[in-house]
Order: C-alpha cells, then structure tokens, then sequence
C-alpha cells in the first residue's frame, strides 16, 4: 500500500510527464545520408494510382486500422475478427463478392458491407482509402484489372 501511494504521489507531484508540443526533430538539422525521405500523402496528386509509397503507407494504414479483423497478412485471421460472424474476408485468396476492382473495393471501404461486420470507412480521407487498396491489391492474388481511365473518372468525384 505504502508503494501505491509513492507512486500516486510521484505521478501526480513529481513527475513533470512529457511535453507533449516539444519539437523533437530540429527542422534545420542537415539530412541523413541514406535517410529514408517522410511520404506525404496529402501532396499526392492522383491517389488512385499505384505506386510503391502509396503500396507502403497502405500497408502503415491497413495496420492500424484493418489488421485486426483481417489479419498482419491480410487472410481474415485477425484477433478481433474471431468474434465476428461472418467472419472477416481472407483479402489474399478468393473471389470478391462485392464486384471485382478498385471502383468496387473503394466503394466498399466507403459504405461498407450490409448485413456483415465491414463497417463504412467514409471517415477516411479518400486518399488514405486509395493507399489501403492499393495495399490489398498487392498481397491478394485476385487482382484488379480496371481500365485506368474509368478509375480516374471515378476517383475525381469519390468522397
């Protein structure tokens, strides 16, 4: 008892925490060589086109916010997904039962799927949404084949 109020009084009067608006990287600092250069996703131009950092920041994002109903890897074996019913979509093999394609997999991170535990992810900036298709794309072996002018026409009015 005489340790749980210690350390009730050190966390509470002593200890100063972290400062949280402290800059911890200095701005001026000249570049590391071999650095690997910050990806800014809010610069990309065209999100709906695949490229190896949209591939890599979809994979950071599917992480933290897909892993744990689909699984690290993608084939529906995620912790929380245990206890869902019907069980998450293993994303690496079989067919796509909401329409094959990026339009079709946009569309359902964005309304989700009824009658299922995918909820809708229209919360997501669109980008974000484009980086963990094309992030999916990557690791399933049902990938899409979309007519890259169709997918630019949906994408400029996707929300």
């Amino acid at each position: 008892m005489v340790f749980v109020c210690a350390f009730f009084v050190y966390i509470v009067a002593i200890n100063k925490g972290v400062d949280l608006g402290e800059n911890v990287v200095d701005p001026n600092a000249p570049a590391v060589e071999g650095a690997i250069p910050v990806f800014d996703i809010t610069k990309v131009q065209d999100p709906w086109v695949s490229t190896p950092e949209m591939v890599t920041y979809g994979k950071k994002f599917y992480s933290t916010n897909c892993a744990m109903c689909h699984g690290n890897e993608g084939k529906g074996d995620g912790a929380a997904g245990a206890s869902l019913n019907p069980k998450p979509r293993n994303l690496v093999e079989g067919k796509w039962t909401q329409g094959e394609g990026v339009i079709a997999h946009f569309k359902v991170l964005q309304n989700g799927i009824k009658g299922s535990s995918m909820a809708a992810y229209s919360h997501f900036k669109p980008a974000d949404r484009w980086a963990v298709i094309h992030f999916i794309d990557s690791i399933t072996e049902n990938k899409s084949k979309d007519d890259p002018a169709k997918v630019a026409e949906f994408a400029k009015t996707a929300q």
